[in-house]
C-alpha cells in the first residue's frame, strides 16, 4: 500500500490536530510556552533503534527464547503423575471432559500415563524424565512453571497469543516490543533475530517475529544457518562496497526528503533498515561462522559447522548475544506428539526428538553460567500449549502412543536473568488436567519478562488506530514469586 494512503487512514481528529499541515495543535501549544514555531515539515534526525532507558533497572539485558513448535508432551518429560500411570487404559472422567474442546479428540478417551521413566535430580529435587539425561544435570539452574494455560487450542492461534498477546494477525511480536522498547546495543546487527530448524516454519509463521503495526525496523531478521544468512543482504553482481556506499547515500538524500515532506516513520525506517544492511554484510558471516567456536564447544552443543541443526542454532544464539542481540527467538518444528507415526510416538519417537534438543539446551545453561553471562541473558524454553493426559482420538487403536493439543495446563522453563534458580512454581492436578494451584496465563509471562528486562507492561504501548496498545493487551500480571 502507498504509504501516503496508509497515513491517511491513519488519521484522527486528534492526528490532525497535532500533525495536520498548519500544526493547529502542536503550533498552539509551543506559542503557548513561548517556543519559537519550527518549520512546517521540519523532522529531527532520529535514529528508531537507538538504546532506548528502560523504566527501572533490568535484571536480563537479554532473551534467548527456545520455541519448541508443535508442543512438546510436558506430562513425558517434566510434570511427572503417578497417579495418571496407575490410572493407564481407564476411561477419563467426564467431569475433566465437560465443555471442553479437543483438536482431534471426541466422545470417552483412554487415560495414558507417561511410558518414560522419572527420577528427582539436583538439589532441588525436579522430576525428568530419561528422555532428558543433559538437562537433568543442569535442574538446579532451572525454575520450572507447571502451572502455564492458553486459552488456545490450535497451533497458530496460540502461537499468536503467546508471541502477540493476540491470537489474530496483525499485533507486534514480543521480539518487536523488546526492540521497540529498549533500542538495539548493536550497531551492526538487528536487535531481533529469529533462527529456524527442523526445516519448517512455526504454523503462525513470520507472524511470531512480524513488527504488527509498529515501525517495521522492529521485526525480527530471519537468519539462515544454510547458504546466504539473510537475503539480499550482499552486494549484486557487478557492485562493489564502494558503490554501494554511493548508492546509497543517494538514496538517503531522496529519504530525507521524503521524510521532511511527509512525516512518515516508515521513512525514518527504511533509512535506518539500509544502513543496518550495510554494516550487517561484514557482521552477520562472521558471527554466524560457528567454525571459528574450539572443538570442544562444538561437541558439548552438537554442533556441526556448515550444517543446519538445532544445535547449531543454539550456539548461535550465544554468539549473537554476546555481540549485542538483545532478543534471539528459535523455532524448532517436530513437537507434536500425536502418535500419527514412529515419530511422533511418546516413547521412542520423543527420546529421538529430545537428544539434540537436550544437549543443546543444557549446554547453552553451563556455556552462558561459565561466561558469566546467565545472570544477564533470560533463557526461556517451552511450546505453546500442552498435551492431554489421554491418548489422541484418532491414534488411540494404533501402535504408536500419542497426545492431543491441551491448552489448560503445560510446563515451561526459565533460567538465568532474574529467575529464582532451582525451583518449582505451580502445579497441575494428579491427572495433569487443570492448572491446581498458581496460575500462570500467557499474557502472565509476557508481563513477567517486560518486567525482567527492566519495563513496566502497562506502560510500554504504541498508539494506533486511536487507541493505546500493549503487548498483554488489558491482560497480564507479574508473577512475583519466581524473581530472584
Amino acid at each position: 500500500m502507498d504509504p501516503r494512503i496508509e497515513q491517511q487512514w491513519n488519521i484522527t481528529r486528534r492526528h490532525f490536530l497535532r500533525d495536520g499541515s498548519l500544526g493547529l495543535g502542536a503550533a498552539a501549544l509551543s506559542l503557548l510556552a513561548g517556543a519559537k514555531p519550527q518549520a512546517v515539515g521540519a523532522t529531527a534526525e532520529v535514529n528508531p533503534l537507538a538504546v532506548k532507558k528502560p523504566h527501572f533497572a533490568p535484571k536480563a539485558e537479554r532473551v534467548i527464547y527456545l520455541h519448541m513448535a508443535g508442543s512438546p508432551p510436558h506430562l513425558d518429560m517434566f510434570d511427572y503423575k503417578p497417579e495418571l500411570v496407575k490410572r493407564t487404559g481407564q476411561d477419563c472422567p467426564q467431569e475433566f471432559l465437560k465443555g471442553k474442546r479437543f483438536a482431534f479428540t471426541s466422545g470417552t478417551p483412554k487415560l495414558l500415563g507417561t511410558p518414560q521413566k522419572f527420577a528427582q535430580h539436583g538439589k532441588s529435587g525436579a522430576w525428568v524424565s530419561e528422555a532428558l539425561p543433559k538437562l537433568s544435570e543442569v535442574t538446579d539452574e532451572l525454575c520450572f512453571i507447571k502451572s502455564m494455560f492458553s486459552d488456545q487450542f490450535n497451533h497458530a492461534p496460540a502461537e499468536l497469543l503467546l508471541y502477540t498477546g493476540s491470537p489474530n494477525f496483525g499485533r507486534p511480536s514480543m521480539g518487536s516490543w523488546v526492540t521497540y522498547g529498549l533500542g538495539s546495543v548493536s550497531q551492526n546487527l538487528p536487535g531481533f533475530i529469529v533462527l529456524v530448524s527442523s526445516g519448517t516454519n512455526p504454523s503462525a509463521g513470520n507472524a511470531n517475529w512480524n513488527s504488527g503495526f509498529l515501525p517495521s525496523v522492529y521485526q525480527g531478521v530471519q537468519c539462515r544457518t544454510d547458504g546466504e544468512p539473510v537475503l539480499y543482504v550482499t552486494n549484486p553482481k557487478g557492485m562493489d562496497s564502494d558503490l554501494r556506499r554511493l548508492s546509497l547515500d543517494a538514496l538517503k538524500d531522496l529519504n530525507e526528503q521524503q521524510a521532511a515532506d511527509l512525516g512518515s516513520p516508515e521513512t525514518r525506517t527504511r533509512i535506518a533498515q539500509y544502513e543496518l544492511a550495510f554494516r550487517m554484510q561484514t557482521a552477520v558471516p562472521e558471527v554466524m561462522d560457528i567454525g571459528k567456536e574450539p572443538k570442544e564447544m562444538l561437541d558439548l552443543y552438537g554442533a556441526k559447522p556448515g550444517g543446519s541443526s538445532f544445535n547449531n542454532n543454539v550456539l548461535l544464539a550465544r554468539r549473537l548475544i554476546e555481540k549485542g542481540v538483545r532478543f534471539v527467538q528459535l523455532h524448532d518444528w517436530g513437537w507434536d506428539f500425536h502418535g500419527t507415526g514412529a515419530g511422533e510416538d511418546i516413547r521412542d519417537g520423543l527420546k529421538n526428538k529430545c537428544r539434540g534438543m537436550d544437549q543443546a539446551v543444557a549446554a547453552l545453561i553451563k556455556d552462558l553460567k561459565q561466561r558469566g553471562l546467565l545472570d544477564s541473558t533470560l533463557v526461556v524454553w517451552g511450546g505453546e500449549f500442552g498435551r492431554t493426559p489421554f491418548r489422541e482420538g484418532r491414534t488411540a487403536g494404533s501402535a504408536n502412543l500419542g497426545r492431543d493439543h491441551h491448552p489448560h495446563s503445560f510446563t515451561l522453563f526459565l533460567a538465568g536473568g532474574g529467575i529464582k534458580p532451582g525451583i518449582t512454581y505451580g502445579a497441575s492436578d494428579e491427572l495433569g488436567f487443570e492448572v491446581a494451584e498458581k496460575k500462570v496465563h500467557v499474557h502472565d509471562l509476557q508481563a513477567t519478562l517486560l518486567h525482567l528486562l527492566g519495563m513496566d507492561h502497562l506502560k510500554l504501548t504504541y498508539r494506533y488506530s486511536g487507541r493505546d496498545f500493549r503487548l498483554t493487551d488489558v491482560h497480564g500480571e507479574l508473577v512475583r514469586d519466581i524473581l530472584a
